[in-house]
């Protein structure tokens, strides 16, 4: 319980948490950085990590001399490029036996049907609009690698989503993070970050399952 409680306070508080790590840690935030994009785009089981909130504030510490924009882009893009392909890996690895898996603490069956109703719609395009929607993010490279997408195919996908969605976000927050009225209300811009892209996608999943269900009937 004190893990989500932490948890929920470190996404919602990202800004003063990662300032306090630099000041503390200084260059060691690159790691720490690198590790959690890598983890939130690279493991199934972990897509509850902040991803669009902490680039912004990334950016927005960069803008400020808390860190350096070239090598915290550079970084970053890397982190969720392997991310990635980590994921697509493991989704290859266990192929179609996903579908039969049910829900679970390690598994969001949900989130991998809105997931796989989503890449079904847009087919490959879907690994570039995915990095914006938390969720989706963790889980489509994951139903690319179970729908058998080429790896070559993917990476493409993978590399441009990734330069778009890390330097988009980052030079976001570069340019906007530090405006008074942005960092006071950075928890209600985070939770409206969270809140939707989610909505967009279950709408978007009930919709796809409604189109299946009138072509099978």
């Amino acid at each position: 319980m004190e893990i989500i409680t932490f948890l929920i306070d470190f996404i919602l508080h990202v800004d003063v948490h990662l300032a306090n790590f630099v000041a503390t840690y200084g260059s060691w935030v690159y790691a720490l950085l690198f590790a959690i994009i890598f983890v939130e785009t690279g493991v199934v089981v972990m897509p509850f990590l902040p991803g669009d909130s902490l680039l912004f504030v990334v950016g927005a510490l960069c803008a400020v001399g808390l860190m350096s924009l070239p090598l915290a882009l550079a970084l970053l893009t890397v982190a969720a490029i392997l991310g990635d392909q980590c994921n697509y890996s493991i989704g290859r690895y266990f192929g179609p036996k996903v579908f039969q898996w049910e829900q679970s603490r390690f598994f969001n069956r949900q989130a991998f049907d809105q997931a796989h109703a989503f890449y079904e719609k847009h087919g490959g395009i879907t690994i570039i609009l995915a990095r914006f929607f938390p969720f989706l993010r963790t889980f489509v490279p994951f139903v690319a690698g179970v729908a058998e997408m080429t790896r070559s195919r993917f990476t493409l996908y993978n590399v441009i989503g990734a330069t778009i969605w890390v330097g988009g976000v980052t030079l976001a927050g570069y340019l906007f993070g530090n405006i008074p009225w942005v960092k006071e209300n950075l928890d209600k811009i985070i939770w409206g970050a969270i809140i939707v892209p989610g909505l967009l996608v279950i709408v978007g999943a009930w919709k796809a399952r409604r189109k299946a269900a009138a072509a099978a009937t």
